[in-house]
Order: C-alpha cells, then sequence, then structure tokens
C-alpha cells in the first residue's frame, strides 16, 4: 500500500514538475495605464495631465533573455500652454486628442525570465529594456496625424504562475512629425523643424497580464 501511495505521488510531483518547466513559445493579454504628453505645451513636465491608456500585446519568446513585443494601443493626451511660463506669438494654445499606437519592440531581460529549469539559473521575475519601432495615428477630421515612432523604455515581468505573468513598464515615444498636437501647435515659433528635432513625445505606463502558449517542445509520457 504504502509503495503505491509512493508511485501515485512520485507520478503526480513528476507531472507537476514538467507543467512547472514547460517552455512556450507566445504570450498574449492586455494592459492598462495612463499616456502623457511632452511638446511645445508641456516641455519638462513628466505625467502632467494624464490620460487612461489601454493595450492588446502579443510576445513571441525567443529565448530567457531575448523577446519580440508586438502591441496596438490608444491613450487620451492633452496639453495647455497656460500650465507653463512658455508664451508664443499666436497666444496661448490646448489641445485634447486620442492616438492609436502600433508597433514592435525587442526586449532585453536582465535575467534568464522563466519558471523551472534551475540548472539554467531561471528567475520568476526580471527588469527589462525595450527598443522598437512603430506607428502614432490621431484619427481626427481636418486635424489629424500619422508618423514613425522610435519607442523605448524598460520595465518588470513576474511570472505569478507557469502560464500567468504580469509586468509594469514605462516607455517613451519620439515621434517623426510634429503635429502630435494639432497644426495650432506645429510651428508655434514659425521656424521649420527636422523630424529628429521636432519636440513631440508621449509616454505610455502600463500594467499588463499575460497568458502563455504554444509550447516550445512536446513532452511525451510513454514511458510513464
Amino acid at each position: 500500500m504504502r509503495k503505491r501511495i509512493r508511485l501515485i505521488l512520485g507520478i503526480m510531483m513528476g507531472l507537476i514538475l514538467t507543467a512547472t518547466a514547460q517552455d512556450y513559445k507566445y504570450e498574449a493579454g492586455g494592459g492598462l495605464g495612463i499616456g502623457f504628453y511632452m511638446g511645445d505645451a508641456n516641455q519638462s513636465a513628466l505625467f502632467h495631465k494624464p490620460g487612461a491608456a489601454f493595450a492588446a500585446l502579443l510576445r513571441r519568446t525567443i529565448n530567457y533573455r531575448w523577446a519580440i513585443k508586438f502591441d496596438l494601443a490608444t491613450a487620451h493626451i492633452k496639453g495647455d500652454t497656460r500650465d507653463f511660463d512658455t508664451r508664443f506669438p499666436g497666444g496661448d494654445f490646448n489641445f485634447s486628442r486620442q492616438l492609436i499606437d502600433l508597433g514592435a519592440q525587442a526586449e532585453f531581460n536582465f535575467f534568464h525570465y522563466g519558471i523551472g529549469y534551475s540548472y539554467l539559473g531561471t528567475k520568476r521575475f526580471s527588469p527589462y529594456l525595450l527598443l522598437g519601432i512603430g506607428f502614432t495615428w490621431v484619427p481626427k477630421k481636418d486635424d489629424g496625424y500619422f508618423n514613425v515612432n522610435i519607442p523605448l523604455g524598460f520595465g518588470l515581468k513576474y511570472k505569478v504562475a507557469p502560464r500567468w505573468n504580469i509586468g509594469l513598464e514605462f516607455s517613451v515615444r519620439k515621434t517623426l512629425g510634429d503635429k502630435l498636437d494639432g497644426w495650432r501647435l506645429s510651428d508655434p515659433v514659425g521656424i521649420d523643424s527636422s523630424a529628429f528635432k521636432n519636440t513631440d513625445w508621449y509616454s505610455l505606463t502600463m500594467f499588463s497580464v499575460t497568458y502563455d502558449f504554444g509550447r516550445k517542445r512536446a513532452i511525451c509520457n510513454n514511458d510513464m
């Protein structure tokens, strides 16, 4: 009887360890947080006039250190030159806009991010850096905007269960155009600027939940 109990317990522990150590190719999920703008109407204040932000994301895991993330996000941004000492020849300006962000970023984990495989030094949590490319779209009649953006930032991942992850990420997006805040603020001082010298940025701070799927390798239990 004792042998049978030990056998059953051994099989159960083996199954638990196998599931715990399983690797997956993808993560999918969503996030929510806040977004804010920095530009002509806000040249220095972080998290000024934050708006709600939402995202859907898909992450392709390459190995324990590297991943590629694809995301589709939307955020509300706004600004008002009256909040600061900056004064423009045309007077005071303010705006409120809903943007859509579509992009891809490479992520580098500081630690071997994963669960199980202790001999590889995997950890349930890891800080990471990100850098990528994306597109910003403001679907507004007669004052819309579409251009390329360059996202960069950092975050923290934590694996709460073999297939479940939570994360907190801060990123900034430098746009390659100067009309994110509307045509009235595209050239407020009458000086033309190049794509790399404009002052339009926006930031996203997101909390996310993702689920792993797509096993990297199949486990055969025929020997049990």
